[in-house]
């Protein structure tokens, strides 16, 4: 890794800081440099590999070489000379930022070749490189050509292989004056996003596909990076993605040779692709559509990482970071941020043979969590797995089953879900049973569609789950909807007469999946579910709370700051609500206690037959008005109703008689409220208000984050219950 590279040379003498590390020393040269400068950074990481891994000599290293080109000066960045003298240059090398564009790349090629044809001496080999992605060239001036090749030769070496990258290269013994080749390396989370970064970058700012495309591509040759690293090879056996080059000596012709290197690549690639979506059919359906080059191309940014090697949580923050960055806006609802998240799986009872969902997962947020969870405790159960054969395969038996069999995402979008499968797959397993689905439809149609029979009501021990907010799933649209109760009016106790059904119009996504996660749950199954407050408080929506407590032991409401969502685009005040599903019995209890109360209430009242009372009043008075505009004007008793003077009264009267039920509806609410709180079972809620999570409104971290310590007396509460 680059940060072991510098400790290293500063170990060995071959560079220094200053105190704040504002400045670099190469010690040799006694030059001093501006190291806060990008491209700085990764000219002296280059510079030691040389050294360090190549095993050049530093007194045969010189950088910032000054090379006259016409009337102008220009510097080369490095040249490694072939004698004691420093006379013959043997290697030139170019340094670009590590976010250089793929175009300006490109033209670092073309500088570094003028470079060297500048050069008094014949250069041999040029290397350019932007510190994540490396080209490399035989130099031949004579001839006005370029040969690609794999690496530059270290000291000593004349002839090298076609290929850089071989698995258990620090196993092979080095023999002096051959090549050492080079293992795949770990690489830190900020270095794995720009590589994600860049080659999605690369792919679409040519303008032959669009952002949308192109992260589907990259995707696909992730997936097959991932495969090539679990096939099984012997030390020494060179790696399938990576570039393997073509000499000379097979074809002259430097364009030619190319096409060929292109070629053979992307059968490569294509057959690590085939191999792998046999086993994985559903994660990609379609073939890779792109060209050789292009393929070449994102290689060339991938082909020296170990991702499988590299920690879960730096990998699954790059993909999830590069992820972000690329659906921010229109897809922001599909990423709730990692603090929440993790608060939310933190304090659940999750253990390996629970069967979890998330019925609008994403990016796979809950579930890679959920999966973690249940891999640390897999690790606390077998502490020597890493050395322990027996251990290691419980380890791996006790974490993995619950990947491919306990764990389960629906997804609306079928490219935020194919994202979602990567995201698993790079977190090494989890993915087989996330679908693409409308989370809304029956499990039956989930299964006909899918034919995934793990999709059943009642069989989930856990939904972790935060829905879409604000849209509105309309009777005209969806045919579902009045297969949902909350899809339909809600009975209103205080009416006179017996009202029939009335399916809504429409109802919001999130009301309807606090039902569909009801549907899915097991009875004493619990809910984590992220709300907008106005399902809790506004008083329009308390036919909404009424089923929820009907439904579920309402175990905590947590309330989240205005600014949670804020970075992914969402500015609604939300809390995270946590849901224990009541027993059948236990519901029915609740319904028939509440239907008792309001029925001695309507018996003690006498509210239908004083509304029945009113209704004749009402009859009466309308009559005796109409007579008396009929008598004093000589007309019918239908055009009396007509007249200003009748309108006027019946409104004044039926305000009149409407502002009477209003108070007696009133009153028997506020006691029906009071009844309910006296003679309904009584239990203690969690709550909490969190106005710190741990980032501000624009996504930057913070150093307060009180979903922690809420966390913790949480999770003791959850667990005493």
């Amino acid at each position: 890794m680059a940060e072991s590279l510098i400790e290293r040379g500063i170990a060995k003498g071959y560079i220094s800081f200053n105190k704040d590390g504002s400045r670099i020393t190469y010690v040799n040269q006694k030059k001093e440099r501006n190291y806060n400068n990008p491209e700085e950074k990764v000219q002296a990481e280059t510079f030691l590999k040389l050294i360090l891994d190549y095993n050049y000599p530093v007194s045969r290293i010189k950088q910032f070489v000054p090379v006259t080109m016409g009337r102008e000066v220009k510097e080369a960045d490095i040249v490694v000379y072939a004698d004691d003298m420093c006379l013959s240059p043997h290697i030139l090398v170019e340094c670009k930022r590590e976010e250089v564009s793929e175009v300006e790349y490109q033209q670092a090629i073309e500088q570094a070749y003028s470079y060297a044809f500048a050069l008094p001496s014949d250069v041999k080999y040029v290397w350019v490189t932007s510190g994540i992605k490396s080209d490399y060239f035989e130099v031949d001036k004579s001839q006005n050509t370029r040969n690609q090749l794999p690496d530059i030769p270290q000291f000593g070496v004349e002839n090298i292989a076609n290929y850089k990258y071989v698995y258990g290269a620090q196993y092979l013994p080095e023999e002096k004056g051959k090549q050492k080749f080079f293992d795949l390396s770990v690489i830190d989370q900020s270095e794995l996003t720009r590589r994600f970064k860049q080659a999605h970058e690369a792919l679409w700012a040519g303008g032959q596909l669009n952002p949308s495309e192109a992260f589907d591509e990259l995707d696909k040759l992730i997936f097959c990076k991932i495969w090539d690293e679990r096939k099984d090879r012997n030390f020494g056996e060179p790696y399938d993605f990576q570039i393997i080059t073509v000499s000379k000596a097979e074809e002259k012709d430097e364009h030619k040779r190319r096409l060929i290197e292109n070629d053979n690549l992307y059968n490569r690639v294509k057959a690590l692709y085939e191999e792998g979506r046999k086993r994985d059919a559903a994660v990609f359906r379609d073939n890779i559509r792109l060209t050789p080059e292009k393929i070449r191309t994102v290689v060339s940014y991938l082909e020296s990482v170990n991702l499988g090697d590299t920690d879960l949580d730096s990998k699954g923050r790059a993909f999830e970071t590069f992820m972000g960055s690329f659906f921010r806006g229109n897809f922001g609802q599909y990423f709730t941020p990692r603090e929440i998240v993790d608060f939310i799986v933190d304090v659940l009872p999750i253990k390996n043979d629970s069967k979890v969902l998330d019925t609008s997962c994403g990016s796979g947020g809950f579930l890679l969590y959920a999966l973690n969870k249940v891999r640390n405790q897999a690790s606390e159960f077998y502490p020597n797995h890493l050395n322990d054969v027996r251990q290691h395969e419980r380890w791996f038996k006790h974490w993995h089953d619950f990947a491919e069999k306990n764990l389960y995402g629906i997804e609306i979008s079928e490219q935020i879900s194919r994202a979602a499968k990567m995201n698993m797959i790079i977190h090494d397993d989890g993915h087989t049973n996330v679908i693409t689905s409308d989370g809304l439809v029956s499990d039956s149609t989930i299964f006909e569609r899918t034919a995934n029979k793990g999709f059943e009501y009642g069989t989930f021990d856990f939904i972790i789950t935060n829905p879409p907010f604000g849209s509105t799933i309309r009777q005209s649209e969806q045919a579902y909807l009045k297969t949902y109760q909350l899809g339909k009016k809600e009975e209103d106790w205080l009416a006179v007469k017996a009202q029939p059904e009335t399916i809504r119009d429409g109802q919001s996504t999130e009301v309807l999946f606090i039902e569909q996660d009801y549907k899915f749950l097991k009875e004493e199954g619990f809910l984590a579910i992220v709300l907008p407050d106005g399902i809790l408080t506004n008083s329009t929506m308390q036919y909404v709370r009424t089923q929820i407590e009907d439904w579920f032991r309402i175990v905590a409401v947590v309330s989240m700051p205005q600014t949670a969502f804020m970075a992914n685009g969402a500015g609604v005040k939300s809390s995270v609500l946590f849901l224990k599903k009541w027993k059948k019995e236990q519901t029915k209890g609740l319904i028939d206690a509440k239907k008792d109360i309001e029925n001695k209430l309507l018996e003690d009242s006498n509210y239908i037959s004083q509304r029945q009372t009113w209704d004749l009043e009402i009859k009466q008075k309308q009559k005796e008005k109409s007579e008396e505009i009929k008598n004093k004007q000589r007309i019918t008793v239908t055009a009396a109703k007509q007249t200003e003077e009748y309108k006027t009264f019946n409104s004044e009267l039926l305000a009149e008689y409407a502002s009477k039920v209003d108070v007696l509806k009133t009153q028997l609410i506020e006691e029906y409220q009071q009844k309910k709180q006296r003679e309904l079972p009584d239990y203690p809620i969690f709550m909490a208000i969190a106005e710190e999570i741990g980032y501000d409104a624009t996504g930057k971290k913070t150093a307060v984050n009180e979903l922690s310590i809420i966390g913790q007396e949480l999770k003791k509460f959850i667990n005493s219950l």
